[in-house]
């Protein structure tokens, strides 16, 4: 008979993580500004990349190594240690990002189980959270290649759905190894030949030096994207395209092929009943010609549940937030940027006579969400030749918290009377949405851009504080506007 009493030497050994005696190991994160004291036995028997790392380093005059992870949170360390000593690793109110994380740091450090462990409660109970993150979890999954069950995960969805990578606008960052994995799929759903002009694509973006005009190729260049190509070329099923299409699109990129490649083609193309030397891959089961409509399309391209359960909590002036299985408010999208359009006035024609509604935007080459929460209905019909101000005591503007923004900031109307501007008809052309003097949109342009320039200093102090963290003017790379419903 074995007998185990784990629970007890879990605890006994977490208390030992927090003894500040006798340790030998000291871990500096986020840039430094925070460290934590350990001991190099546990780390080396709990993790063989700390074994690794530590045998690496010299200890100091006082005997104590130092190991530096500048880029990692100190909230995801302090989790990372407790599992390391006590096998102990606390989810509750933490946030789906959190989570996603925390299994990419696991996996750095070689923490399979707790790795292993997360990558099924993402897949089994955040199937929604991936797909509304879709972009930033397909990129991440694949640059370890630790990751199975989530690419297959990913892949089953992408192969349904290409365009939600091949048409993204940063395909062409696409690690190799994830373009890899849906070339090998014999269910992916696109023609041949469109796969084929992607992967061509792709390759030339990997090569900015290239040149533009493809005339003006050298057999060097035709080199250079054949070698970058190489992994790749192989999965492409040459003999199921037309003939039609092997001219257009093949043969002015044939000396990127194998020369008994290119022979079997032209030779398939004439006589395709005889043999062959290549290998001839089967056709893909593209099951329809048109695609059916996404099914599980996100509610946001901006915002997350976590921000939606965020922004609840802050509609309802609670002090802690909603879970994302408890917001009392459904998010109704008005308005999308890249769907409707930049245009001002398309903001008012598109919201007028629509109350209770957030306005979020994501900051063009940042990490930056921000929005306002306007209760008043907005009003394109005031005809006259100056804007007026709406009263009210529960608008605010907010930041969220997304990649390198760590907290998020909500900011509630101060001067009641200058909390919702009511544009003029006469400048609806060029000013969007108001809160308060200098939180507004406007056009330049064709882009919508975000004015800040007065937004929390002393002279228009209509809002508690300043929310933005970017410069004073901007572009913003989409907007989306909701109404806010009380869900029955």
């Amino acid at each position: 008979m074995s007998l185990k009493f784990f629970d007890k030497l879990s605890q006994s050994f977490i208390e030992l993580l927090n003894d500040k005696e006798d340790y030998n190991v000291i871990v500096e994160v986020e840039n430094k500004e925070k460290s934590f004291t350990a001991h190099s036995n546990i780390l080396k028997y709990r993790s063989s990349h700390f074994r690794q790392e530590l045998e690496n380093i010299q200890p100091n005059e006082n005997n104590i190594k130092i190991i530096t992870k500048p880029s990692i949170s100190s909230k995801i360390f302090e989790v990372i240690l407790k599992y390391v000593y006590g096998g102990i690793v606390n989810l509750e109110m933490v946030e789906t990002r959190f989570i996603f994380d925390l299994m990419l740091i696991a996996n750095e450090f070689e923490l399979v189980e707790l790795s292993n462990k997360l990558e099924t409660i993402l897949i089994e109970d955040k199937a929604s959270w991936l797909k509304t993150h879709f972009s930033l979890v397909y990129r991440s999954i694949f640059i370890k290649e630790n990751f199975k069950n989530l690419e297959n995960f990913c892949n089953d969805i992408v192969v349904k759905y290409p365009n939600l990578i091949f048409d993204s606008s940063d395909f062409t960052s696409l690690p190799e190894s994830a373009l890899l994995s849906l070339l090998k799929r014999d269910d992916l759903q696109m023609k041949e030949v469109e796969i084929w002009d992607y992967v061509i694509k792709w390759g030339i973006a990997q090569n900015p030096t290239l040149p533009t005009n493809l005339g003006d190729w050298a057999e060097e260049n035709f080199l250079t994207l054949k070698t970058t190509l190489q992994q790749c070329l192989p999965y492409i099923r040459y003999f199921h395209i037309t003939n039609i299409e092997i001219y257009d699109k093949i043969r002015p990129y044939k000396k990127i092929l194998d020369k008994q490649l290119w022979e079997d083609v032209k030779q398939h193309q004439v006589a395709p009943d005889r043999p062959i030397k290549s290998n001839i891959l089967p056709a893909r089961s593209v099951l329809n010609t048109e695609l059916p409509p996404r099914t599980y399309e996100p509610f946001s391209t901006i915002i997350s549940e976590e921000h939606a359960a965020e922004i609840s909590s802050w509609i309802d002036r609670k002090t802690a937030a909603y879970s994302t299985t408890d917001i009392p408010y459904k998010f109704e999208l008005i308005l999308r940027g890249t769907r409707d359009g930049f245009a001002p006035q398309t903001f008012w024609n598109i919201c007028h006579g629509h109350a209770c509604t957030i306005v979020v935007a994501k900051v063009k080459g940042t990490d930056e969400i921000l929005g306002g929460y306007n209760p008043l209905a907005w009003d394109n019909t005031l005809d006259r030749n100056s804007s007026i101000w709406m009263e009210t005591k529960d608008s605010f503007v907010f930041s969220l918290k997304n990649g390198n923004i760590q907290n998020s900031i909500i900011s509630r109307v101060k001067d009641t009377g200058y909390a919702i501007l009511k544009v003029t008809k006469k400048n609806q052309k060029e000013y969007g949405p108001f809160f308060g003097y200098g939180f507004s949109f406007y056009s330049q342009v064709s882009n919508f851009n975000l004015d800040c320039l007065s937004f929390g200093d002393n002279r228009n102090n209509y809002y508690e504080k300043r929310v933005m963290t970017s410069s004073d003017r901007f572009s913003i790379e989409n907007y989306e506007v909701f109404k806010v419903l009380r869900k029955s």
